[in-house]
């Protein structure tokens, strides 16, 4: 086989559908559902949704959110054909083997790898937000030295701020681990509660935030240009590729289709659902945010309770609020770190990365391995870098994941179009030609140190492929 082929080697699906399943097979639509919308409804409500609209958007955030809403919708049912025709751990990484080979699928991959990883670390970053001032609220003070980012992100530079490290963000990222290191069935029950709670209290700031909306605030509903991407329709497009990350929740349901019973209509209904219900909660949310308080007020590490604080009638709402933040944020956490555990192992067992992390517990039937490699590595970025660095690098890796699932379902409808499909999606060519656009659209928002960030952290995955992957391929040894 000759070097570019052997690149470009496309992982056969019948190989994906066959492969030995050690993962018990656990979850049902209801804790698919519940995954999905644990892992979307959290930092983009309780977090980036005030960053996004001071900086970039103002009451123009709905618009942002509508439009992320679309990219992630169309790529979501293309998702959801894959994920009836591949059930297997893995989610993008496992489709684009199957459909563009093995060193795409390997950047695509390596990026996901990033995406879930940031997430961790990112909304570790917003959960230690709303705890301190859950704690600030009680009467328990932590100091700020052991509760912020040692260096800050702004205008593409990276500055010390004298911090120490955020220990908060450490302290929840390295429980989680202990809980998923245990098993998916306690971590999907612990999850379960966790959304219910957070629902609830996103429903009730809706409810009574409602009743003290200034109508006035929205005016100019889309502000003038400050320059760049600071307000006017440019921070529009810009604040929908900073709230883009929140939508990824979805694809972690993807991921746990070899942990799924009955994974063909299971899986594909799992996704739909709870991206629906999510979109609307978020669009609603960003409307009663910005109707609350002005705007350029809101770029906080807790722009929900800050808009609650501006109402003294709400003040009881803002406790709670901070509560059911830091409840919700947990089970994002946690989703994202199940999600990243289990395409790391999958990988693993594919030979592109060592085979010491395909291994399963014995006794709790979980990949333990990629399970602690996800806690250390994704705790030490929350206790080191802000949640604006870690947002904008997600949303890249998402939207580059999204692209390609888009082009691969209509490679699949060529070279495999007898397979079984227990979901297509409706008037594909366009649905997924629509949905590359859409993805590649805000791709190019982005500022050039993101892209920089991002092009280093694909030369690092482009090392070790050439240095293991390439050697090691179980595809390539036949």
């Amino acid at each position: 086989m000759s070097l570019v082929r052997s690149l470009f080697a496309v992982k056969p699906v019948e190989a994906s559908l066959s492969s030995d399943n050690a993962l018990r097979r656990t979850l049902g639509l209801t804790q698919l559902v519940m995954l999905g919308v644990g892992a979307v409804i959290g930092a983009g409500i309780f977090v980036i949704t005030g960053q996004a609209a001071a900086e970039h958007a103002g009451p123009a955030l709905t618009l942002s959110f509508v439009l992320a809403g679309l990219a992630a919708a169309l790529a979501a049912l293309s998702y959801a054909e894959f994920a009836a025709m591949l059930p297997v751990s893995g989610s993008a990484y496992v489709y684009a083997y199957a459909t563009f080979g093995e060193l795409l699928a390997w950047f695509i991959g390596w990026n996901v790898v990033a995406e879930y990883l940031l997430a961790v670390s990112s909304v570790a970053v917003g959960w230690s937000g709303y705890a301190v001032g859950l704690l600030k609220s009680i009467g328990i003070h932590v100091p700020g030295v052991l509760a912020d980012a040692p260096v800050s992100f702004k205008d593409g530079h990276l500055q010390w701020t004298g911090a120490w490290l955020n220990l908060p963000a450490l302290l929840i990222v390295a429980a989680l681990t202990l809980l998923l290191y245990r098993g998916t069935r306690q971590s999907t029950w612990f999850a379960s509660v966790v959304v219910v709670l957070k629902v609830l209290v996103v429903l009730l700031f809706v409810l009574f935030g409602v009743q003290y909306i200034d109508p006035s605030l929205w005016h100019p509903f889309v502000p003038a240009n400050q320059g760049g991407d600071h307000y006017g329709w440019s921070g529009v497009f810009r604040a929908a590729t900073s709230v883009f990350f929140a939508y990824i929740g979805f694809d972690a349901v993807a991921t746990a289709a070899q942990e799924t019973r009955n994974p063909q209509f299971n899986v594909p209904a799992g996704i739909l659902i709870s991206l629906t219900i999510c979109t609307v909660l978020y669009i609603i949310v960003a409307a009663v945010l910005t109707g609350l308080v002005p705007y350029a007020q809101l770029g906080t590490a807790e722009p929900v309770a800050t808009a609650l604080a501006a109402h003294p009638a709400l003040g009881w709402l803002k406790v709670v609020t901070q509560i059911g933040a830091v409840a919700g944020l947990t089970s994002v956490i946690l989703v994202m770190h199940l999600g990243l555990s289990r395409i790391l192992y999958t990988m693993a067992g594919d030979g592109l990365l060592p085979r010491f992390f395909n291994a399963v517990h014995s006794e709790h039937q979980t990949p333990h391995r990629t399970t602690l490699l996800v806690g250390v590595i994704g705790g030490v970025l929350a206790a080191i870098f802000p949640l604006n660095l870690l947002g904008d690098l997600l949303s890249m890796g998402t939207l580059l994941a999204f692209s390609t699932v888009c082009i691969g379902v209509l490679i699949l409808r060529r070279t495999h179009p007898h397979l079984k499909r227990g979901f297509r999606v409706p008037a594909a060519p366009v649905v997924c030609v629509l949905g590359v656009v859409v993805c590649l659209f805000l791709l190019a928002q982005m500022n050039l140190a993101n892209w920089l960030l991002l092009a280093g952290w694909t030369a690092v995955g482009m090392l070790i492929y050439v240095f293991y992957g390439y050697r090691h391929s179980r595809l390539r040894k036949g």
